[in-house]
């Protein structure tokens, strides 16, 4: 094989599992949230969270590590209030989701203002580092394993792990349960409560893990709007894969592989116009919704209600 062919397709292979990477934390977030009935529109506005407490926590600490926890709490927190607005107060969940999405960007905006002094982009901090030297001797793979960081492989292993906990543990049963039948489940002891708020909390935790890939896994800092409608494209991968998390990998590759067409479009020589490539993804995202909207089965509780006693 032509050696410029190879390093081409390396490229895109690498770049495509890397774009891919964020989403792939984000839908699992959603699949775990809405497993257990509780529709997570929020998943845009805590990946925005998670993308700047990623660079806030690195900035603060000079750790990218450290920036990770502090994504996932930042995460968390905005779940938090999802989570208290659905399920404590019985807020329409899709409201609920879209003030998140509209309140994250102008906190963390503020935020940004307030640490780095600037109104929509931090300073640059160290980003997580690449475990090249382990990968990179691999025969004919290395230089494709060598591109990918941390986060690939974490995003990687939690859709195993998800899938996992989901379908052959007691609590992935107990999700299961309460996004299916809650007044069944809450007959069987299994408190819908508690369960609910378990997963929407684990969805902030993971969607802060897809906004901290964005901020310092693929850059070095966080900029306003960097999210850039990610979090509705984790929703619609969710849908796609039919709320599992291996089919929702799948189709996360498949909008990353359309994100990385619009970086090799140059390359390639064709004569489409650049913006054509920068909608692809969004394009794509219309396409799936309205191929498979009604093709795939959510949990029948899904964004419903639950209030205990009620018949």
């Amino acid at each position: 094989m032509n050696s410029m062919l190879f390093l081409t397709i390396i490229g895109i292979l690498s770049a495509t599992l890397r774009l891919a990477t964020p989403l792939i934390f984000a839908t699992l977030g959603g699949i775990f949230s809405e497993k257990s009935g509780v529709v997570n529109i929020a998943l845009e506005g805590i990946m925005t969270a998670g993308a700047f407490f990623a660079v806030l926590g690195a900035y603060l600490t000079g750790s990218p590590w450290i920036g990770i926890l502090f994504a996932i709490v930042g995460g968390m927190l905005f779940a938090a209030i999802h989570a208290y607005l659905s399920i404590h107060l019985m807020a329409d969940q899709v409201i609920s989701g879209v003030g998140i999405n509209v309140f994250a960007p102008a906190f963390v905006g503020y935020l940004v203002y307030k640490f780095f002094g600037t109104p929509s982009q931090t300073s640059a901090v160290t980003a997580l580092p690449y475990p090249s030297a382990a990968f990179a001797k691999v025969p004919l793979i290395g230089p494709l394993l060598a591109e990918l960081n941390w986060f690939v492989w974490i995003a990687l292993i939690l859709v195993f792990v998800s899938q996992y906990v989901i379908y052959k543990t007691p609590l992935g049963l107990r999700i299961r349960a309460v996004g299916e039948h809650p007044k069944a489940a809450d007959t069987l002891g299994i408190s819908v409560y508690k369960v609910r708020y378990l997963s929407v909390l684990l969805s902030g935790v993971l969607g802060g893990l897809g906004g901290a890939t964005l901020s310092i896994g693929i850059m070095n800092l966080y900029r306003e709007n960097m999210v850039s409608g990610r979090g509705f494209i984790a929703l619609a991968a969710m849908i796609f894969g039919n709320w599992k998390p291996r089919n929702a990998m799948f189709a996360c590759m498949l909008f990353g592989f359309a994100e990385t067409l619009q970086l090799y479009a140059k390359s390639f020589g064709w004569s489409i116009p650049g913006e054509f490539y920068a909608a692809f993804p969004y394009l794509l995202t219309m396409i799936m919704l309205a191929g498979f909207v009604g093709k795939t089965q959510a949990p029948l509780a899904d964004g419903v209600p639950y209030k205990k006693g009620e018949r």
